[in-house]
């Protein structure tokens, strides 16, 4: 599979989104490196002001529509009539043909957190009660010739680092791929492709660079994807989420080397592994270092 398979993917020569900054080595040498681009961007809901999000701002649109569905304000059968972003004010507004009003909602998150993410949770808690995965299966030489793909692919990680990767995937083929200085930004951006798209989730996969949370398995959940792949590790909490919601959900995904410990039910182990390469030391994440 080449780059150009991709529907979307990163673009590290996108000039808005890296600057190179001059500075010096551990040797008191100087240096000129790339660095990422974070941006603020308020979200609104038809009139109402909902979080600012930092981040690199390549999809604005589909980054406001996802947030607004993983956080449960968006319905996912909600008509969405304009999306309006106004990059000097460095502001999107998602409306919608139906009627909103968070304020109980926008108070709560203000009472209970002052970080940008993880809001709502009571709300996104009742509203998995009701989900039911699809009956999909996963491939060894899928899962392999998927990281593969995902880790040789040009990315802004591997340009400028300080970001996340997700990937949206069909079997074996990578779909969409996106990064941001937040992977719940990431995530949120999938998401709003998918919806903006009417892309069914029941077939899908998705992969993720970081850690396998409680909120990355919410937001998974919300989306409907059955698989959820990272290269890094677990939480606890996390997979216990997975297990209740029947998630196949893997981690430490590096080379020939994989952990699952929810939804095994789904894998299929079809993949001889003498014939899959270890992960190249030119292609590592930070997590190939840190975590065994």
């Amino acid at each position: 599979m080449s780059d150009d398979d991709y529907i979307i993917r990163p673009d590290p020569s996108d000039p808005r989104l890296t600057e190179r900054v001059r500075g010096i080595d551990q040797t008191g040498q100087p240096i000129e490196t790339s660095v990422t681009v974070e941006r603020a961007l308020t979200i609104y809901l038809n009139s109402q002001e909902i979080v600012t999000a930092m981040t690199i701002n390549d999809y604005p649109d589909y980054l406001a529509i996802g947030y607004l569905l993983n956080q449960n304000m968006l319905q996912p059968d909600d008509i969405v009539t304009e999306v309006d972003y106004d990059e000097e004010l460095s502001v999107v507004v998602v409306r919608t043909e139906r009627k909103t009003d968070y304020e109980e909602k926008l108070k709560k998150k203000v009472q209970t957190s002052g970080c940008a993410q993880g809001t709502a949770f009571g709300d996104l808690m009742e509203a998995l009660e009701n989900v039911q995965l699809a009956e999909a299966e996963l491939r060894t030489s899928w899962l392999y010739k998927l990281t593969s793909v995902i880790n040789t692919t040009p990315s802004l990680y591997l340009e400028a680092g300080a970001i996340h990767g997700c990937v949206l995937a069909q079997r074996d083929k990578p779909l969409v791929y996106m990064e941001d200085v937040g992977r719940h930004n990431a995530v949120d951006k999938i998401a709003g492709w998918m919806f903006k798209n009417r892309v069914p989730a029941h077939d899908k996969i998705f992969y993720t660079t970081g850690r396998l949370t409680s909120e990355m398995v919410i937001k998974t959940l919300r989306m409907g994807i059955p698989i959820l792949i990272s290269r890094s590790g677990f939480t606890a909490w996390g997979v216990e989420l997975a297990r209740k919601a029947n998630l196949t959900l893997i981690g430490r995904a590096r080379g020939k080397r994989f952990v699952a410990l929810a939804g095994a039910d789904r894998i299929v182990f079809d993949q001889d592994l003498a014939y899959v390469e270890d992960e190249s030391g030119k292609h590592r994440r930070k997590a190939a270092v840190h975590e065994d």
